[in-house]
């Protein structure tokens, strides 16, 4: 930890790019990642640009050739992806989140009945867009592992999601929308908040450990320079990490990130 903020300290010493850090980021990340980034630029007076999206289309875009500096990805597959081709550094695990399920305040969603009430034919399911966003291939995770609890289950809940947000194609309200409009009663998404506080306007809970799934946010630098290499030193540190944690997500060195 001593070595890692002495090399920190020697890159934010040296002069800076003229170009902003660009961020490609999972869009669960935008309320945090947002936060770290504000801190960065105040400690260091380096400007960094994000930009969000599901995880899995942004890795996709920088495959064909779009410009990144640092990546943040809602899994380890993707940025592995991209070191396996020569575009980015081997990701590390910068913070980790779950998988939970949220439902309006007056349905009594419960962790003890949620799996209940998802094997319900007559209950709505929206998830985000597997293969596109990670969100929805940790759901489909979470239908494989109901499927030992619940033979069956697994082909009934791929059936009946909907496949709302994530997508090369969807509303960035669509969830909220499904909601409202009674399409859907569940939606999985993670445990994790764009805000320090959960939205009041949802009911969310933890899943049961027989179908849990926890996710692991990959982090890799793109480019050769000291920018992306200096802004991703900084995501790893402990006042960056603690921040994390005030989001809902679980940081990777937990005894590093209290102040």
């Amino acid at each position: 930890m001593r070595m890692f903020l002495l090399v920190l300290g020697l890159f934010t010493s040296s002069a800076f790019a003229a170009e902003p850090v660009k961020v490609f980021a999972a869009g669960s990340l935008t309320g945090v990642m947002n936060a770290v980034i504000k801190l960065y630029e105040e400690k260091t007076g380096e400007q960094v640009q994000a930009e969000y999206g599901p995880a899995g289309l942004m890795r996709e875009r920088i495959e064909k050739g779009e410009h990144a500096d640092v990546f943040a990805s809602a899994n380890m597959a993707h940025p592995q992806t991209l070191a396996d081709k020569g575009l980015a550094t081997p990701p590390v695990v910068m913070a980790r989140n779950r998988l939970c399920a949220k439902a309006l305040p007056g349905y009594g969603l419960t962790t003890q009945n949620v799996l209940q009430r998802l094997l319900d034919p007559k209950v709505g399911l929206g998830t985000s867009t597997p293969k596109a966003d990670p969100g929805g291939d940790y759901a489909w995770e979470l239908f494989a592992r109901a499927e030992k609890v619940h033979p069956g289950a697994q082909k009934m809940l791929e059936h009946k999601a909907q496949q709302l947000v994530g997508g090369k194609i969807g509303e960035k309200d669509a969830m909220a929308q499904a909601f409202e409009q009674h399409k859907i009663d569940i939606s999985l998404g993670y445990c994790s908040s764009r805000q320090t506080t959960p939205d009041p306007k949802y009911t969310s809970v933890e899943l049961p450990p027989e179908i849990a799934v926890h996710a692991d946010y990959g982090l890799s630098v793109l480019t050769h320079g000291e920018a992306g290499l200096r802004f991703a030193l900084f995501v790893m540190s402990p006042e960056a990490q603690h921040v994390i944690g005030t989001y809902g997500f679980t940081p990777v060195a937990e005894r590093y990130a209290s102040p």
